[in-house]
C-alpha cells in the first residue's frame, strides 16, 4: 500500500447506532460519539476488533466524546478489551471530552489496560484542534 492507500473502512452508517466514523487524511479514523447505548457499544466493538485484527502499521484515531455525558461501565469494559488487543499498541488515540466524568471513565480504561508493553498511546483533550496538534506529531515518537 502507498502512503494514500488505506485499508477500506467498511463502515456505514445504521439507524439508531449512536457514532459515525470517517477515515483521517493520515488513514487513521475519526469517531463521534453521540450515545453509548448497548446497540451502540456492541456495534463499535465489532467494528473496532474487526480493524485490530489485521492492522499493521503505525495508527491515528481521534475519539471525539464531547456530546458523552456518562460512559457506561459496560462500555468501559467493552473498550479495555479492545485497549487490550495487542494491535492497539500501533494506535495513538487522541479522545476529546467535555465532561470530568467522562475524562476519568477515559482514564480508567487506559488504566485497566492488560497487554504487556502497553494498549494504545492515549492522550485526553478538552479542545480538539490540541488533539488534532497531537495528532499530527510524527508516528515514529509513538515507537
Amino acid at each position: 500500500m502507498t502512503q494514500t492507500e488505506y485499508k477500506p473502512l467498511n463502515w456505514k452508517p445504521v439507524p439508531g447506532i449512536g457514532y459515525t466514523v470517517t477515515r483521517r487524511p493520515d488513514g487513521g479514523m475519526h469517531y463521534v460519539f453521540t450515545d453509548l447505548d448497548r446497540a451502540t457499544l456492541e456495534h463499535w466493538r465489532d467494528f473496532a476488533l474487526e480493524h485490530l485484527y489485521d492492522s499493521d502499521r503505525l495508527t491515528r484515531n481521534l475519539y471525539d466524546l464531547r456530546q458523552v455525558k456518562e460512559i457506561p461501565e459496560e462500555a468501559i469494559h467493552f473498550a479495555v478489551e479492545a485497549n487490550s488487543d495487542p494491535a492497539a499498541r500501533n494506535i495513538r488515540l487522541a479522545v476529546v471530552v467535555a465532561s470530568p466524568a467522562v475524562k476519568e471513565a477515559v482514564e480508567a480504561i487506559a488504566a485497566q489496560t492488560t497487554v504487556p508493553g502497553g494498549g494504545a498511546n492515549i492522550k485526553l483533550f478538552t479542545d480538539l484542534d490540541e488533539a488534532e496538534a497531537w495528532l499530527s506529531r510524527p508516528l515514529e515518537s509513538m515507537v
